[in-house]
């Protein structure tokens, strides 16, 4: 095929033909509303010295004691502070090689053709490897006011009963974490070992997808108490070994991490890069190979909570970087005493551990 020849190569064809290959746990999470797209945020990276990390404002709200309105007293003046928003640019890159000694040999086969339909997958699959690693970062962060989000967004079920995510987990864990707010909750991602308890007890209900030749295919979704239930066996899976012994042993069992997000939980911007995607021949290397080139650079910024880069060595966070919870804080006013910090009940992310 043409499009993938190294000597014809068009970068910007490429990039569209990747973007306009579906996927469906991607459009799902879009869908969902849980991951917004602010766009117009990637214009203050390219405007900035740097270009990986900046922060965006955020407007606190209103408030006051109220004057008594009697003809004598004066009335009191407020005033409304501004929070700032911090948040990294994530750069990945990879390549993949092929030999056209396995063309020959394969009686023609197109095998660069095969990697470039499955870039767009594989960037989705990177791209939750990356939120997943945000999201074990925030619940790791510690200081008095962080902690607050941290206990509050999280139910641990797995000393309650038989441990396992139950018919009212959910609406607990939404409840704890937002309070009267819960209702902006409006996505579940959680392992299929959990999803399987629910499955039992007649709680979930899988969607279709019916695809262009009007064949209708089960998804890897569900419902749950009105939210959308995307199951991803990628979902953090703890082995817990056997303690104790006689009648206080607890035999050795697993931990699931289920995550709960909410409209806007997490903010998306492709910042882009100068050249996405480029092949390279080599006519000499192994009698002859071709070579395509991937980058890019996003950013994916939990709503409320700020990128520290306290312990970050380059300019992109690595994973393990990405899950330091010094590495990130709530969003605050950034003053350099009494700072104030963004009530964790406005953050939509929340996670239940449970023993499936």
């Amino acid at each position: 095929m043409a499009l993938f020849n190294a000597t014809n190569f068009n970068a910007e064809v490429f990039g569209k033909y990747v973007d306009r290959i579906p996927n469906l746990k991607r459009n799902e999470l879009i869908r969902s509303k849980a991951i917004v797209e602010r766009q117009r945020i990637a214009s203050i990276f390219s405007e900035q010295a740097g270009g990986n990390y900046a922060a965006t404002p955020l407007f606190g709200q209103i408030g006051g004691t109220p004057a008594n309105y009697d003809g004598k007293t004066d009335t009191p003046t407020n005033t409304t502070k501004t929070f700032s928003h911090y948040r990294v640019v994530v750069g990945r890159q990879n390549s993949w090689t092929e030999n056209d000694f396995s063309a020959d040999i394969a009686g023609g086969a197109d095998f660069m053709d095969n990697v470039g339909q499955q870039i767009a997958e594989y960037w989705d699959a990177v791209d939750q490897d990356t939120i997943l690693s945000i999201l074990k970062g925030i619940f790791a962060m510690t200081g008095t006011e962080n902690k607050k989000f941290v206990d509050s967004h999280t139910y641990d079920v797995t000393a309650v009963g038989d441990g396992l995510f139950g018919a009212s987990t959910l609406n607990k864990v939404i409840q704890q974490a937002a309070g009267d707010n819960k209702q902006k909750f409006s996505l579940v991602i959680m392992h299929s070992e959990v999803a399987t308890n629910l499955e039992n007890l007649n709680l979930m209900e899988y969607l279709k997808y019916t695809d262009a030749n009007g064949i209708q295919r089960d998804l890897c979704l569900a419902s749950l108490n009105g939210k959308l239930v995307l199951i991803d066996d990628s979902m953090p899976v703890e082995q817990v070994a056997a303690t104790g012994s006689g009648d206080t042993a607890v035999p050795a069992h697993n931990k699931y991490t289920t995550y709960v997000l909410g409209d806007g939980a997490i903010e998306y911007t492709n910042c882009g890069v100068e050249v996405p995607y480029e092949m390279d021949r080599d006519p000499k290397t192994n009698g002859g190979q071709t070579t395509l080139y991937a980058r890019q650079r996003k950013i994916f910024a939990p709503y409320g909570i700020n990128f520290t880069k306290k312990n970050m060595v380059s300019l992109s966070p690595t994973d393990a970087e990405l899950q330091n919870g010094a590495n990130w804080e709530l969003v605050n006013t950034n003053e350099a005493s009494g700072k104030e910090y963004i009530n964790h009940k406005a953050i939509p992310i929340a996670r239940v551990i449970s023993k499936g």
